[in-house]
């Protein structure tokens, strides 16, 4: 794994002077997948504009960047497949074939590809070039879909959200060290992101309405957070400040302080929606997030909480991503980068 520069910062590489030179002659666009309708819609984000669309295999459901940054990934869940974007261009290329790709990250030391195969239960290996299968590791939960590392990028930790549990992964032997069931009945966890100073997982939990504080070693819970109903999405502000907690359900964001670990402001769109997955504009100021329910995008100015803009787009606008982003290299999802 690159060396880790700021310890008590491990996103350190993502401040807006921190573009690779890999990616600093590609366009900014939002790469939007439709998982109704099988398409991946491309946005300006800077006038708002829909400015090409392609279709893609059976429901899309996040775009990615690779671990090297200089391509990304369709996934395609039920196509069995990933659709590359050059973007430099913002075209598609030719379709790979590859089990179950709900979700998809990198290795910290960026030697696999892990492909969350989550309807089959397992977590996949794969050469992170050709997207050959390596190796397979079965896991025992349900709903297997997002994960994150630790610090060191010894271990990961992953939500299951149909068996309401973590499990906890050593990266390198590739086997279980343990399992997590959460506390509160009927949970159903999503979204897992490490905090600045490596010490606590925040695990974005949509049927719990909040999000969990997880000490990876011990593996225990530390708290819940309440943040609204949904809670979904997990986007680290570009000073390592704040998290970005989506409420899909209600429409709305959490803003929760990184030093206090306390929910801290509220945002609400005014007349509703659903808030996903998404990402941070280049200079953090915008916060792009697909809306899931409502077929649009939006927008949403990071200093005010203003709802900026909302951009209608094709059925099932999920895992959208805004891309390039500063770093150094991507973990993958729709852009966690170190």
């Amino acid at each position: 794994m690159p060396p880790v520069l700021e310890p008590n910062d491990i996103y350190s590489e993502t401040r807006p002077d921190k573009l690779s030179p890999a990616v600093r002659g590609f366009p900014s666009r939002l790469y939007v997948p439709n998982g109704i309708s099988n398409t991946v819609d491309v946005i300006d984000p800077n006038t708002y504009q829909i400015i090409a669309s392609f279709p893609a295999d059976e429901e899309p459901q996040h775009v990615v960047p690779s671990y090297d940054l200089t391509k990304l990934w369709v996934l395609n869940n039920q196509g069995d497949s990933l659709t590359p974007i050059d973007p430099s261009t913002g075209k598609n290329g030719e379709t790979v074939h590859v089990d179950d790709p709900y979700n998809l990250y990198y290795t910290p030391d960026g030697k696999y590809a892990l492909v969350v195969a989550e309807r089959l239960r397992r977590l996949d290996f794969r050469d992170p070039q050709t997207m050959h299968l390596r190796y397979s590791l079965a896991v025992p939960c349900r709903g297997v879909n997002h994960l994150d590392y630790s610090l060191n990028g010894r271990y990961l930790i992953a939500s299951c959200e149909f068996s309401n549990e973590l499990i906890k992964i050593d990266v390198a032997e590739r086997k279980i060290l343990g399992r997590l069931p959460l506390p509160r009945r009927r949970g159903q966890p999503q979204d897992v992101r490490l905090s600045p100073d490596g010490k606590v997982f925040y695990v974005a939990d949509m049927r719990a309405h909040g999000v969990y504080l997880i000490n990876g070693e011990s593996f225990t819970v530390l708290d819940f957070l309440p943040t609204g109903k949904g809670a979904h999405g997990l986007n680290v502000s570009r000073d390592s400040k704040v998290l970005y907690v989506s409420n899909r359900g209600e429409g709305s964001i959490s803003v929760i302080d990184f030093a206090t670990r306390k929910v801290v402001n509220k945002w609400r769109f005014p007349g509703g929606g659903s808030p996903d997955m998404g990402g941070l504009s280049v200079d953090g100021k915008v916060l792009w997030l697909g809306g899931r329910y409502h077929h649009e995008v939006y927008a949403i100015d990071t200093t005010t909480g203003q709802l900026l803009a909302r951009i209608k787009v094709a059925k099932g606008p999920h895992g959208v991503c805004i891309y390039p982003q500063p770093g150094r290299y991507s973990l993958g999802h729709t852009g966690n980068f170190r």
